[in-house]
């Protein structure tokens, strides 16, 4: 478990090389980069209601990298409340 610990700390340190960075990240697409990419938007994502909790992962009191920050252990945390909720739902007998 401690290794699993150690390697979330270090992906969330590395975290703010997004920043540095002139592309989006994998699969974080406007709608404007399909229609240039595919020559189309995909009708699913044209009427999306979706809207992203933190919207570029930028809140105004934390500044670029403290933004980054926050979103990855807000990221880390519901992941590992969401297992830890499985863990405690669905008995594993070992």
């Amino acid at each position: 478990m401690k290794k699993i610990y150690l390697f979330v700390l270090a992906v969330i340190a590395l975290v703010p090389l997004g920043l540095i960075s002139e592309n989006p990240a994998w699969g974080e697409w406007e709608n404007e980069y399909y229609e240039k990419a595919l020559g189309f938007i995909p009708k699913a994502m044209q009427n999306s209601i979706f809207e992203a909790p933190i919207p570029d992962y930028a809140t105004s009191s934390l500044g670029d990298v403290g933004s980054y920050y926050f979103s990855a252990f807000l990221g880390v945390l519901i992941i590992f409340g969401v297992f830890f909720i499985l863990k405690k739902v669905v008995k594993v007998e070992r």
